[in-house]
Formats: structure tokens, C-alpha cells, sequence
């Protein structure tokens, strides 16, 4: 049943603003044009312009204000607008009188967004709709799109958006879940941030205290655990500070809710978003680059002394984009708290920066990364077939394939099930915030959606999958590098290169005494 007071249904309710009394139109419907949610709202908007009334500055101004603060309610919810003409000879002639009283025009109320046409107000026809409505409410049959419940809206200055509505953000505590539910999440997260955090550490410690045992190709790996180190802390502060950062504080003086918090305007949201997004995709690259220095160990055979040299250039791409990336979100003011996680990061409910900052960087980087790991173990294998190898090279050979194999599936499972969320969060985000709307607006006093044609809520499970799996992705860092010393440096580019001399020597050998008994199975063919 409908709550006494509430107009999420655009009900026509009767004129109770005294500038509006004796007009040719008795009723009216809230929220207004101006997106007043009462008519007493919308009477102390109107207070500024009650000198000019009085004074008789226009005789258009009190018709084209009511037009405004108390529209007329038509049939079916038909929105009429004032002719821009009316808009226009209400401002010329006051606006000495505005200017003497210290009035100046709204912004809203700017004339060229009102129709180009020479028609008074009401029409005619809108006083035939509305005959009948006085008698009692008429529901509207139109879709008039999201509108920002009063206690959601934020000050203007902040830049705030939600749902495609400015000056608006997401209610906190999450939207979409119970506090139950937000609870177990929470410490859901904060055991699994603990436990990446302590491999990770153990990781980065192991490398310090020898050096040496970890050099390219594999000394990517060390970078990558700590970017997952920092990406756990963060997760782990976000446990213990609640919603205390990514939620803007309730106002109740100001009928203000707990709200999500947008922007850089929240010193301590913008930091962790800095840490956490920064973290994460140099993690990526760091994989990609480690990719690259596997398949220069294979295919052209690179030593673990060339790969180095290019350490540089390593280190500009690893902290270089993702610093990139982080200056443009920053600039775009795409910073995002989220309430589940207690964290700030971006593509919570924008969906154009999780296009844009998440699935297309991350996805870029699986395609390269799978591409040149694929490319490194054809090259890897093509080595262990077709160049004579002794058993115990054969071995070491084999058993570094299967090292890089079980890092790169320990690392591509987590990372596609997080683009799997990611893209599921995009399909299905628009239709989970129209079902709350649907839910909420007779509660906050908004248009209902009209005929809504599919309703669904998010899983939590969705969510607690997303955050382990952008947690654990740390994990593969320590399966097998840091617990045990790894083969010599660049084994696979020599052990190729060791085979490849071998087989020169033979063949020189063969060259010279062809009947020597080495040479009894004939020459050697040297692999393409």
C-alpha cells in the first residue's frame, strides 16, 4: 500500500501554494519540474521571488513561476512546459527590480531551455486533461527516468554522480545487501587480505635475504608479490576502517543520508585508491613482463646478462602505465568508496571506467601475457625434442616447463574469474539499480519505474568470489620460487645454447672422420 504524503506515483494533489491560488488550474503534481519533492519545498524556493509578485514587476512572472514550482497535472502525467517567449518577458521586465532586491536568476530557470513557442499557460488543452483529475489521484503511465531522492543529494561543488543524475551518490550502507551480509563480507575480506599478505611478505623477504637466487628471467615474480603485498594491505586497512572512508557521514540536520563517497575531495579515499588501483595494474604488467623475459630465455635464447640490460625499460612499463592510468582517474575524478570492501577504487557504479580502467587494461594484459607464455613453452618444447639433450638437462628442462605452467594457471584462473565478474557486473548493474529503485521510491519519495520488464538482484557470493580471487592472484608468487633455490640462471636459454654446441662439436667431428664410431648414425640435423 502507498505511504500517506508519498508522490513516487506523480499523484495529483491539490495547489497549497498561496503565490499559486486562483489560477485557471487547482491542482498539481510532486516532485516538480524543479525537482522539489513538496509543495513546502518548493514554497521556500519560491520566497526569493515574492517581492517581485507583490510589486507587480510582470504580469507574466507569477504564471511563469507556478509553471514552474506547481505545474499543472495532466493526464497520464503529460509534462508541460512554459513557452520560452513567457520565460523571457518575466526576466526583462524585473530583473532591475531582481538586481534592487539582491535576486538573481536561476540557473534552472535559464529561458533557453524552455520550448520556442506563443502559447499562454496553461494551454487549453492541458486545463481539459487536468478536468478530471481533481477529483481524485491519477497515476502516471510515462517512465520520467531516475530522480536523486533528497537524502542522497550532495553538494554540487563535489561533482557527484549517480545513476546519470549529477549532484547524487549511492546510499551507504551498500545498496544492494543486508548488514548481516555486509558484516560476514567484511570479515570475509580481512581473513583473506591476512593470509595474501603473509605470502606475499614471505615472498619479498625470502628475496632479500638472498639476492642472488632470484635473477631474470624470474626477478619479475619479486615485483609482482609486491604489488600483491600492497594490494592486501590496502584490503586489510579497508577491514579495520569499515565504511568509515568510503562513506560520506549522515546529516540529519540537512536530511542527508550516509552516502558513497565520490571524487578526491576525501584525502584518505583518494590515497587508498591510489595505493590499490597502482598496485593492481603494475601487478598485471609485472606478469606480462615476466611473460616477455620467459619467451627471450626461449625463443631467441637470451641470457639471464641480456634480459637484465633491459631492466630498465622493465621498470618504466611496470610503473609507468599503471601510473598513467592512475593521474587520468584522478583527473576525471572517477574515484569510487566501496562499501562492501571498505576500500575506494573505481567501476563500483561507473560503468564506463570499468570498461575503460579495468576490463580493457586487465584483458589486454591476459592476451599479451598468454600469447608470448604460450609462444616461450612451444619454443621450450621444440628444444626438448629436437636437441639432443642428456637425461639430467632433460629433466631440469621438463620440470621448468611445469614451473612456469603451474605459475601461469595459479595466476590466469583468479585473474579471468575477476574479468568474469567484472563483465557480469557490467551486463547486469543497470537492471540491479532499477530493481532498487523500483524497491525504494515509495520509501524515498521518487517516480517508480514504469513497466519494468525484468527485475534481479546481486548475489553476494558474486562479490565474496571477486574480492578472494583479486586477492589470491598474489599466491601463485610463492609456488615454487621463493621455497625452493630455481634452476640456474636462464635454464632454458642454456641449456639450448649448451645442446646447440654440442651438436656443433659433433658435427665437426663428423666432418673430419666420417667413419668415426659417434658419427655412425649419420650427421646431425640441426633443428629449424
Amino acid at each position: 500500500m502507498r505511504r500517506r504524503g508519498s508522490h513516487s506515483l506523480f499523484t495529483c494533489e491539490p495547489i497549497t501554494l498561496r503565490m499559486c491560488q486562483g489560477l485557471p488550474y487547482n491542482s498539481t503534481f510532486m516532485p516538480n519540474i524543479l525537482n522539489h519533492y513538496d509543495q513546502q519545498t518548493a514554497a521556500l524556493a519560491m520566497e526569493p521571488f515574492h517581492p517581485m509578485v507583490n510589486l507587480q514587476c510582470s504580469p507574466e512572472l507569477r504564471t511563469f513561476l507556478c509553471a514552474l514550482y506547481a505545474p499543472v497535472c495532466t493526464e497520464y502525467g503529460r509534462m508541460t512546459l512554459p513557452c520560452r517567449r513567457l520565460c523571457l518577458q518575466a526576466k526583462s521586465d524585473c530583473y532591475k527590480l531582481m538586481d534592487m532586491f539582491g535576486v538573481s536568476w536561476p540557473q534552472e530557470m535559464d529561458c533557453n531551455r524552455f520550448p520556442d513557442c506563443d502559447q499562454s499557460y496553461p494551454r487549453p488543452v492541458d486545463l481539459l486533461s487536468s478536468s478530471d483529475t481533481t477529483e481524485s489521484p491519477v497515476s502516471v503511465q510515462r517512465d520520467y527516468g531516475f530522480w536523486c531522492p533528497r537524502e542522497l543529494k550532495i553538494d554540487p561543488e563535489l561533482g557527484y554522480s549517480f545513476m546519470g543524475v549529477r549532484d547524487c551518490s549511492p546510499p551507504c550502507p551498500n545498496m544492494y545487501f543486508t548488514r548481516e551480509e555486509l558484516t560476514f563480507a567484511r570479515y570475509f575480506i580481512g581473513v583473506v587480505s591476512i593470509v595474501c599478505l603473509s605470502a606475499t611478505l614471505f615472498t619479498f623477504l625470502t628475496f632479500l635475504i638472498d639476492v642472488s637466487r632470484f635473477r631474470y628471467p624470474e626477478r619479475p615474480i619479486i615485483f609482482y608479490a609486491v604489488c600483491y603485498m600492497m594490494v592486501s594491505l590496502v584490503f586489510f586497512l579497508g577491514f579495520l576502517l569499515e565504511d568509515k572512508v568510503s562513506c560520506n557521514a549522515a546529516s540529519p540536520g540537512r536530511f542527508r543520508a550516509s552516502t558513497v563517497t565520490q571524487g578526491s575531495h576525501n584525502k584518505a579515499c583518494t590515497l587508498l585508491f591510489m595505493v590499490l588501483y597502482f598496485f593492481t595494474m603494475a601487478g598485471s604488467v609485472w606478469w606480462v613482463i615476466l611473460t616477455i623475459t620467459w619467451f627471450l630465455a626461449a625463443v631467441p635464447k637470451w641470457g639471464s646478462e641480456a634480459i637484465e640490460k633491459k631492466a630498465l625499460l622493465f621498470h618504466a612499463c611496470a610503473w609507468g602505465i599503471p601510473g598513467v592510468l592512475t593521474v587520468s582517474l584522478l583527473a576525471m575524478n572517477k574515484i569510487e568508496g566501496d562499501s562492501v570492501s571498505g576500500v575506494c577504487f573505481v567501476g563500483l557504479y561507473n560503468l564506463t571506467a570499468l570498461r575503460w580502467f579495468l576490463l580493457a587494461p586487465l584483458g589486454l594484459d591476459v592476451v599479451v601475457g598468454v600469447a608470448l607464455l604460450l609462444a616461450g613453452i612451444a619454443a621450450l618444447n621444440r628444444v626438448r625434442m629436437e636437441i639432443p639433450l642428456e637425461k639430467e638437462n632433460q629433466e631440469k628442462l621438463v620440470k621448468f616447463m611445469i614451473r612456469i605452467a603451474v605459475f601461469s594457471v595459479l595466476y590466469l584462473v583468479p585473474l579471468l574469474a575477476v574479468l568474469g565478474c567484472y563483465l557480469y557486473e557490467n551486463s547486469y548493474r543497470a537492471i540491479w539499480e532499477t530493481t532498487w529503485v523500483q524497491e525504494k521510491c515509495r520509501d524515498y519519495h521518487i517516480p517508480c519505474p514504469y513497466q519494468v520488464e525484468r527485475t534481479s538482484r546481486p548475489d553476494l557470493a558474486l562479490f565474496l568470489i571477486k574480492y578472494l580471487m583479486m586477492l589470491i592472484v598474489g599466491i601463485p608468487s610463492v609456488s615454487g620460487w621463493a621455497v625452493r633455490r630455481p634452476a640456474s640462471s636462464g635454464p632454458a636459454s642454456s641449456m639450448a645454447r649448451d645442446a646447440k654446441m654440442r651438436w656443433s662439436t659433433r658435427a665437426a667431428r663428423c666432418s673430419r672422420s666420417p667413419t668415426s664410431p659417434s658419427c655412425c648414425s649419420g650427421t646431425p640435423t640441426h633443428p629449424s
